[in-house]
């Protein structure tokens, strides 16, 4: 088996040499925005793996990468309009940015044009179900991150929730599947409430929330800059000292240097860099390129991309999209900065390790890297 294996990929890798001379990597990500804290760091990392590729010759050593970057500065309209150009511009893989929703507006474009695309960090498990065939995404579920900081919650004694969710966007309605999870363990949801996106008060919910009695053991909540702040502000002002879960939107710079009011905080994410783990390499490797330490994963998310469509260029042995779009499919134990990844057998949601990381002092301690019990995961919300 391991002679037959070795063959397969040294033919991929010969077809690959054979018929082109460069892979064409369009990104049409928000370096302005509201998406750029998340964009704008994954594109480091996508740069840093392209730079670490070209460097040995190429994907295989022998088909270079030439990135085509257009910033859509957050924006839906201008995500259809750069997808579009980047298609007429001949990108045989498309990166759309860090939110299912501007990333299924392009969905269309890509289906039509028959060319894979694959989310920086979008992570709502609705994007590759309205999204087709040939949307990806690159970050673990919002259901399979709700279902670990739910089991942990629980596990912990914490079985009472209030749930704090936005209707404006996929990703912000993640605390639906938390509660969801949290009463099918046994647990209760003593409450919800909702808020609009860049709301810039969240006093009158904060008090809601002290006030209940019995009080809700924990508040879960996907909100994100410039809302999470604003919101945990309230809720600690408010008195409300009980648990706080956020999701890996608040994986950033902000967060951390909340001080007092971030203690405790737990949230999923999609790593944490255990001593001599891939992401402390990438970590090291991120400092030795730029002169900074790292401050969010959602680096290496950028350089896992990249080693993914790296793997389905190799196995679909060319650079055609609708093979690298096939051969992604398929993809099994893509070793990334953060994880294995596998899109095999799935309909376009990466299986990757889910990290719960709880703030303290300012930093990150990890409280687990748990499987979720996959009969306990929620099936897709459709908004």
């Amino acid at each position: 088996m391991k002679r037959l294996l070795t063959t397969t990929a040294a033919l991929t890798l010969a077809a690959l040499a054979a018929q082109a001379d460069e892979l064409q990597l369009g990104l049409a990500t928000a370096q302005t925005g509201g998406l750029a804290p998340y964009d704008a760091p994954v594109v480091e990392g996508i740069r840093i793996a392209v730079d670490e590729i070209n460097a040995a010759g190429g994907i295989g050593g022998t088909t270079p990468i030439v990135l085509t970057e257009k910033d859509v500065r957050s924006d839906t309209a201008q995500t259809v309009i750069a997808t579009q150009e980047l298609v007429d511009g001949g990108a045989e893989v498309i990166v759309l940015p860090c939110d299912a929703d501007p990333a299924i507006a392009a969905a269309a474009i890509v289906a039509e044009a028959m060319v894979p695309a694959i989310s920086t960090c979008a992570s709502s498990p609705t994007l590759p179900l309205i999204g087709g065939d040939y949307v990806f995404a690159n970050f673990p579920g919002d259901n399979v991150q709700a279902t670990v900081s739910a089991t942990w919650a629980f596990q912990q004694g914490l079985t009472s929730a209030f749930i704090l969710y936005s209707p404006d966007s996929q990703y912000t309605t993640m605390p639906l599947y938390f509660a969801e999870v949290m009463k099918s363990l046994g647990g209760e949801v003593l409450g919800e409430a909702t808020y609009n996106m860049g709301q810039p008060d969240f006093s009158a919910i904060a008090t809601q929330i002290a006030a209940m009695n019995p009080a809700p053991a924990v508040v879960m909540t996907s909100a994100y800059e410039p809302d999470f702040p604003t919101f945990l502000k309230a809720l600690r002002a408010a008195g409300y000292a009980g648990q706080v879960i956020g999701s890996d939107g608040i994986d950033s710079p902000t967060t951390f240097s909340l001080g007092d009011v971030a203690e405790g905080v737990v949230f999923t994410t999609a790593g944490y860099a255990t001593e001599g783990s891939p992401l402390a390499a990438f970590d090291a490797l991120y400092e030795e390129k730029t002169g900074a330490a790292s401050q969010t994963v959602f680096n290496a998310i950028g350089y896992d991309l990249v080693k993914v469509v790296e793997a389905a260029v190799i196995a679909a042995g060319s650079t055609e999209p609708q093979a690298i779009r096939d051969a992604m499919a398929g993809l099994e134990n893509v070793q990334g900065a953060t994880s294995l990844i596998s899109y095999k057998g799935t309909d376009g949601m990466p299986v990757r390790q889910v990290s719960l990381v709880r703030i303290k002092g300012g930093q990150r301690e990890l409280v687990g890297q748990p499987s979720p019990d996959p009969a306990l995961i929620p099936a897709p919300r459709m908004q």
